[in-house]
């Protein structure tokens, strides 16, 4: 899927002027400020009523949020009313929530309880679970490890992995997060003030950083300093 002339503007003031192409797995990365929450909103449909967009997609779907495109926040409670239980939170048929529940590796006694009795990995496998109850074409992650710890952080990445291979959707994973981006992610795209400055294979853009920009953000990553959206 290629996305393309991705323009958000404020009156005449261009804020995000991208394009990028899904072939698999995207990272999208950026420092603050960068451009990257304001691109997932766009595609999400929740951009700010004084905002326009200009976007333009080649793909074989519609960018329709909820339906082909589904989101994975980076805080799972803010996708669960704490005082629902799980089970009331799918509105999907029984059996085909138990069948998602098998795919994150969730036990089906979870469904009965409240968010707050869960832990935070399995919280997140829930909402992966959410997110996948319609077979999406397009998942949107927005930092969906940054809470974890580093075991957890792992086997999120690794679930993401295998359920793509058994669902295939393609990822835009939205990160300051070099180290899962590039355990989950082929392609990656670094963004300044709102314009993509370099992309291409992770494993390139990583070992061979062509700008000062992408040299900082991978020295600081590694350093465990973060840049968040």
């Amino acid at each position: 899927m290629k996305i393309s002339k991705l323009k958000i503007m404020i009156n005449k003031d261009v804020l995000v002027n991208i394009a990028f192409d899904i072939a698999s797995s995207l990272a999208l990365v950026g420092q603050s400020g960068s451009g990257k929450s304001l691109t997932l909103k766009a595609l999400l449909g929740m951009l700010p009523s004084e905002m326009s967009l200009d976007l333009e997609c080649s793909s074989d779907f519609e960018l329709i949020a909820g339906k082909s495109v589904a989101f994975i926040p980076q805080n799972p409670f803010t996708a669960l009313s704490p005082l629902t239980k799980i089970n009331k939170q799918f509105f999907i048929d029984e059996n085909r929530v138990k069948e998602l529940f098998d795919s994150v590796g969730l036990s089906h006694d979870l469904l009965d309880r409240f968010p707050p009795e869960l832990s935070g990995g399995q919280l997140q496998r829930v909402v992966i679970a959410m997110a996948l109850s319609n077979k999406p074409k397009l998942l949107l992650l927005d930092e969906p490890t940054t809470a974890l710890d580093p075991s957890t952080r792992v086997m999120i990445i690794d679930l993401l992995k295998t359920l793509q291979i058994q669902e295939g959707f393609k990822m835009l994973f939205v990160t300051h997060d070099i180290v899962s981006a590039k355990n989950l992610c082929k392609h990656i795209c670094v963004i300044k003030e709102g314009k993509v400055i370099e992309s291409g294979l992770m494993d390139t853009v990583i070992t061979s950083p062509k700008t000062d920009y992408t040299k900082i953000l991978i020295e600081a990553n590694f350093a465990n300093r973060e840049f968040r959206i």
